[in-house]
């Protein structure tokens, strides 16, 4: 089995290679004049596509702040995240 280590720094970097595959609320304009969208201001989340973070593995470690998280891709292609 192939193990991937990844941090916060890779994640993020990932992200600038692969932008976000929907449009956020953020991306669109006010529904009403004058109305701002909710969360205007605050910064978008990063999204990686999962293709990229698994790279053809079925699990990828992720090193949260010191703490080792184990990311599995199931056969019905769900994602489980533990501790």
């Amino acid at each position: 089995m192939l193990r991937i280590t990844y941090t916060l720094t890779s994640l993020i970097a990932l992200n600038r290679r692969f932008p976000p595959m929907h449009p956020t609320a953020a991306d669109s304009p006010p529904k009403t004049p004058g109305q701002s969208p909710s969360g205007a201001g605050a910064p978008r989340p990063a999204a990686v596509k999962s293709e990229a973070l698994f790279d053809g593995a079925s699990e990828v470690l992720i090193d949260h702040r010191g703490v080792m998280y184990r990311l599995r891709l199931t056969s019905l292609g769900k994602l489980i995240l533990t501790k």
